[in-house]
């Protein structure tokens, strides 16, 4: 899962520039709303990596 997290992220960051470079400054509504889905792309993409890197605390966990 951590690996999957790790991908995810600059999904996230080439989505956010991509949306600053696509649409033009007159159109800010859209371009702040494809920045703001590439920003929530990115920490989801964290959280997958922390939950990856968390310990197990289960009985079925070694």
């Amino acid at each position: 899962m951590k690996f999957a997290g790790l991908l995810v992220m600059p999904a996230g960051f080439f989505l956010a520039i991509a949306a600053l470079v696509l649409f033009p400054p007159s159109q800010a509504a859209p371009r702040a709303a494809f920045v703001l889905c590439g920003l929530a792309v990115e920490v989801l993409g964290l959280v997958v990596a922390l939950r990856g890197h968390m310990e197990g605390k289960g009985k079925g966990r070694p």
